[in-house]
C-alpha cells in the first residue's frame, strides 16, 4: 500500500510541485493550503507523514504541530520552511517535529530524509509495541513512552525511548553519537552530536540511582554510550 502523506503548503506552485514528485515517488500525497484545513485531514486518519509549512495564513505550522503533539499522535513531521535561523529550527524541534529542510530545497534532499524518516519509524515500530524495556532502575514501556520507578512515572519523549531501544539493541557495545543522530533523528536535522549528550543526561536523571555516577548507561569517551552488560535483560514482552 501507498504512504499517505500530507501537505501543508500555501504556496500553490510549491504544493503542486510535491504532489508531482511525491506521486512519481509512489506515495499518496494529500494537500492542504492551511494549517486549519490540514488538522481536518489529519483528524480523519491515516497520514503517516506530514510536511508542514512553518509560515501559514492563519494557524502557522509550529502550532498546528504542538496541537497534534498535545493530542497524543506522534505522526512524524516534517517542517518545510524559507525561515533558516538555528532558533527557529530549534523551535520546531521542540515542538515535535522531527526534522527540518530550508526552501528552497533540493528535491533529491527532502525525498532522501522522507525516506529517512520512514526508515526510523519502521525500525522502531518493527517490533512487538506491547514490549516492556527494563533499564536501570526503570520500566520503558516502549507502547506507552512512560518510564516507571519506585518513585513513580516519567513520561518520555519519543526520541528519548528511541535512544533507550538503540542502546539496548547494542548492549554492552559502544553506539556513537552519529549512529544515534542517524537512526533517531536522521541526518541534517541537529547540527552536532551535543544534542545526544543531552538527550543522555536527562535520561539518566530518569533511570540511574546516582546520575552523576551513571551504571546503566556509560560514556565511551570520543565515541559515544554503552548499556552496561550487568543491566536487566530487555526487552521482554510483557
Amino acid at each position: 500500500m501507498k504512504r499517505r502523506i500530507l501537505v501543508v503548503e500555501d504556496d500553490a506552485h510549491l504544493a503542486d510541485g510535491l504532489r508531482i514528485n511525491l506521486d512519481l515517488e509512489g506515495y499518496e500525497p494529500v494537500m492542504a493550503a492551511s494549517a486549519e484545513q490540514g488538522m481536518e485531514i489529519w483528524r480523519g486518519g491515516s497520514c503517516e507523514l506530514i510536511l508542514l509549512d512553518v509560515m501559514l495564513p492563519g494557524m502557522d505550522g509550529f502550532e498546528m504541530c504542538r496541537r497534534i503533539r498535545e493530542e497524543g499522535d506522534r505522526v512524524p513531521i516534517l517542517f518545510l520552511t524559507a525561515r533558516s535561523a538555528g532558533q527557529d529550527r530549534i523551535t520546531g524541534l521542540d515542538q515535535g517535529g522531527d526534522d527540518y529542510i530550508t526552501k528552497p530545497f533540493d528535491l533529491q534532499e527532502l525525498l532522501a530524509r522522507i525516506k529517512s524518516i520512514f526508515r526510523r519509524q519502521d525500525w522502531f515500530h518493527s517490533k512487538d509495541p506491547e514490549q516492556i524495556l527494563r533499564i536501570g532502575r526503570a520500566e520503558v514501556d516502549l507502547r506507552k513512552y512512560l518510564a516507571r520507578t519506585a518513585t513513580g512515572q516519567v513520561e518520555l519523549k519519543e526520541k528519548e525511548v528511541m535512544i533507550l531501544r538503540l542502546l539496548a539493541e547494542h548492549k554492552g557495545e559502544p553506539v556513537d553519537r552519529e549512529t544515534i543522530l542517524d537512526r533517531v533523528w536522521g541526518f541534517g536535522a541537529y547540527p552536532t552530536t551535543r544534542t545526544v549528550d543531552n538527550f543522555i543526561l536527562s535520561l539518566r536523571k530518569i533511570i540511574e540511582e546516582d546520575p552523576h555516577n551513571p551504571r546503566t548507561i556509560l560514556t565511551v569517551h570520543g565515541v559515544g554510550y554503552r548499556l552496561a552488560e550487568d543491566s536487566p535483560d530487555g526487552p521482554s514482552a510483557t
